[in-house]
């Protein structure tokens, strides 16, 4: 199949380096026999649409063998940053009997909206590059009677990583192993009883981490019973016009997407105060005041605090009649959501 490339404006110097790097990358490992997978990443949907998500790499042999095992590598995060992505590669999707074809993006990066009909809640697509062996991705269908559904933050505010910290943010990604990563006490109980309280309710979880840990990440879910959700990562490195994404931008944009996709909810927005969370869920409550049903936001302890750089205060929290609510972890923000009627009493 032949791979197109889509007509644009000059990318950045930088982005044309790195474009560089990765198709001789991409050669070297071709002349080897190696050939790209799709590396699936948990979507979401409504009524008639799915948005499929996914990147194409050229993984290592054992990891490739794991995940066609249906298995995922209990490996340090660097190994995460070690597969190529493939530029422009032509994928499959397989929804029911319907086959879509698409092409990823310069990083290899899925991120598509298709037409399909399928019943409210888990759903499995099937998704295959340059005509190979196909995998399996998960799908969670809004219902359109569904009016409640969940935002949240994962870095500082479902597991602990200290991001904004470039040494302790580096040791996080590339050197600390997936099983000593520690996950925000009372958050899982937190997301557990949001789900159960509202059942259909979808959760998305939107973080500025980058691709590559999304199995790692769904791997430490599963381990510490955080409810599965559709995951909205997006892309280290440079952009198309700017040396470094920018993650303010990324949350910012996905927020504005699921108002328009999804105009009959409002969103309970979780977050911290280290990065921007409160900054951006603010302005966009301010904005959008009816697709917003409340803001939850994590206190960073005295010494995460002050190893990010100090905490975002945004002093303006007046928007409309949205509830914000602060605490230190899971339970304190259950209590207070309990208290502005978000959240039913625990049994």
């Amino acid at each position: 199949m032949t791979r197109h490339k889509p007509k644009a404006d000059r990318p950045h110097l930088i982005a044309r380096l790195e474009a560089r790097l990765h198709a001789w990358r991409e050669h070297r490992a071709r002349r080897r026999g190696q050939q790209p997978t799709v590396v699936p990443v948990t979507g979401y949907g409504g009524d008639g649409w799915v948005r499929v998500l996914g990147r194409v790499l050229i993984l290592p042999p054992t990891t490739k063998r794991r995940l066609r095992r249906g298995e995922a590598p209990t490996a340090r995060g660097w190994r995460s940053f070690v597969s190529i992505p493939v530029s422009y590669a032509p994928v499959t999707i397989t929804v029911g009997d319907a086959e879509h074809q698409v092409a990823a993006d310069r990083g290899g990066v899925i991120d598509q909206r298709i037409a399909a009909d399928l019943t409210p809640g888990w759903q499995t697509i099937r998704l295959a590059v340059e005509g190979g062996e196909s995998v399996e991705a998960r799908i969670f269908v809004v219902d359109p009677d569904v009016r409640f559904g969940v935002v949240c933050d994962i870095d500082d505010t479902v597991m602990v990583t200290a991001l904004p910290r470039p040494f302790l943010a580096a040791w996080n990604t590339f050197v600390l192993h997936t099983h000593a990563r520690q996950a925000v006490p009372g958050m899982a109980v937190l997301l557990e009883r949001l789900v159960r309280s509202h059942p259909g309710a979808p959760i998305i979880y939107l973080s500025t981490g980058a691709w590559n840990v999304t199995p790692m990440l769904s791997r430490f879910m599963e381990r510490h019973l955080i409810p599965a959700g559709a995951m909205l990562l997006t892309d280290w490195g440079p952009t198309h016009d700017r040396w470094f994404r920018s993650g303010t931008a990324h949350k910012r944009d996905n927020l504005l997407r699921l108002a328009e996709e999804f105009p009959s909810i409002r969103w309970l927005l979780i977050g911290d105060d280290g990065q921007h969370d409160d900054e951006i869920y603010t302005t966009f409550t301010t904005e959008h005041p009816d697709a917003v049903s409340g803001v939850a936001i994590r206190r960073l302890t005295t010494t995460e605090a002050v190893f990010a750089g100090g905490r975002t205060v945004v002093d303006d929290h007046d928007a409309g009649d949205v509830p914000w609510v602060t605490e230190d972890d899971g339970a304190g923000l259950a209590t207070r959501l309990e208290e502005v009627g978000i959240l039913p009493p625990a049994e």
